[in-house]
């Protein structure tokens, strides 16, 4: 993972890893609306975990997928990191004391038109959730080694606005992660030296 003083900026204009990868073809030239996740790497006795959220249906956008926290850059907002904290805390009460930022992957752009900036984050455990249940259906966690190991990622595709769009996916148990969010946890598995698959 890139070290602090390589913070990506979404002054950028492109983003390294996007939606559109597995199709090799580029994205529609448009103007990409900035946010910031959360990618939590909770730390347990059995090994770290990734601390996911599913979102509620009604959502304008992404509902019902599974995603980090996170969302669009507010005004106020002077970084990726405090989006990302902000929004933690908004959508699932993560108090940022239980949060040690280590680092950023990629700049990412979605299908939907965000240019999202992942920020890595090693969470303390003994922190307590309150989700905001209007935005968060659930919130649960995943082994960091099963989504790291390529065994476990399938790529998937469906026709979306008039062009074939392939993705990755992950089956965890009942859970279906694939879209950005499968995208950015490749691209976390490449940063930890894991053969893309």
């Amino acid at each position: 993972m890139q070290p602090l003083e390589a913070e990506p900026t979404w002054q950028s204009g492109r983003a390294a890893v996007s939606d559109y990868d597995l199709d090799h073809h580029p994205a529609a030239a448009k103007p990409l609306t900035p946010a910031a996740v959360l990618v939590p790497l909770v730390e347990r006795d059995s090994g770290h975990t990734v601390l996911l959220t599913q979102r509620t249906d009604h959502l304008h956008d992404h509902a019902g997928q599974v995603s980090f926290p996170g969302g669009r850059m507010d005004p106020g907002d002077e970084s990726p990191v405090r989006t990302a904290l902000r929004e933690t805390e908004e959508e699932i009460g993560l108090a940022p004391e239980y949060i040690e930022i280590a680092g950023y992957l990629d700049l990412y752009e979605t299908g939907t038109g965000f240019l999202v900036t992942p920020v890595v984050g090693f969470i303390r455990p003994g922190f307590t959730l309150e989700p905001d249940r209007f935005e968060v259906a659930d919130v649960f966690e995943v082994p960091l080694e099963f989504l790291i190991d390529p065994a476990n990622r399938q790529r998937q595709s469906m026709f979306w606005k008039g062009a074939r769009r392939t993705y990755y996916v992950f089956e965890y148990e009942d859970r279906f992660i694939w879209g950005a969010t499968a995208g950015m946890l490749t691209n976390l598995a490449r940063r930890l030296g894991r053969e893309a698959g």
